[in-house]
């Protein structure tokens, strides 16, 4: 599947150049736009690889509109813009831009910024994916030593025993171990 990218650029013949260049090169371009804040709802109907951000636009400029693409982890972000001060360049990279690439460009310049960009992207998902999953199991855990410790002290079990009647119980009504400790905390399930 080709890579889907939204442009968000006021000026129309940049944005028509950029996008003739990119489904030259075999990208597909799903939307364009002049304004920001109509990109920020573009990115999040049309769910594009990539959203390709020029900084001064109407409705909302674009770091702005990266921030809220970047934030909800929508696309990677790739400012295009005529402005090459650090300043800005410092604040594209605190909204989320994953790439920042000054006009006039080249093709030769934009397309190893867009899949860059896009690769920085999958890398941040992948460990924003891990980092959740590692928060769940840490959930998991707590709320099944919880119920642990509660079925030691009421009903007198081993900690081993208690895991085991927990474990049991979730394999044999295939349920979550989680779901099962926390019937047990709210007093629903007892062995």
């Amino acid at each position: 599947m080709p890579t889907r990218v939204v442009i968000a650029e006021d000026e129309a013949i940049i944005r028509l150049d950029l996008k003739e260049t990119l489904e030259e090169e075999g990208y597909e371009v799903v939307a364009e736009t002049g304004r920001g804040d109509e990109a920020v709802e573009l990115v999040r109907e049309l769910e594009p690889d990539v959203a390709i951000l020029d900084i001064k636009m109407p409705g909302l400029d674009g770091l702005s509109a990266a921030r809220e693409i970047a934030g909800e982890r929508r696309a990677a972000v790739l400012i295009l813009t005529a402005f090459s001060q650090r300043d800005l360049i410092e604040r594209a990279r605190d909204a989320g831009a994953l790439a920042y690439l000054v006009k006039p460009f080249q093709k030769a310049d934009l397309l190893p910024a867009i899949e860059v960009a896009l690769g920085r992207f999958r890398e941040l998902k992948d460990l924003h994916d891990q980092a959740t999953s590692l928060e769940e199991q840490l959930a998991t855990r707590k709320v099944v030593d919880r119920a642990k410790g509660q079925l030691m002290d009421k009903n007198g079990m081993s900690e081993s025993d208690a895991f085991g009647f927990i474990q049991k119980t979730a394999m044999r009504e295939r349920q979550t171990m989680r779901g099962i400790a926390q019937r047990v905390l709210d007093g629903e399930l007892t062995p």
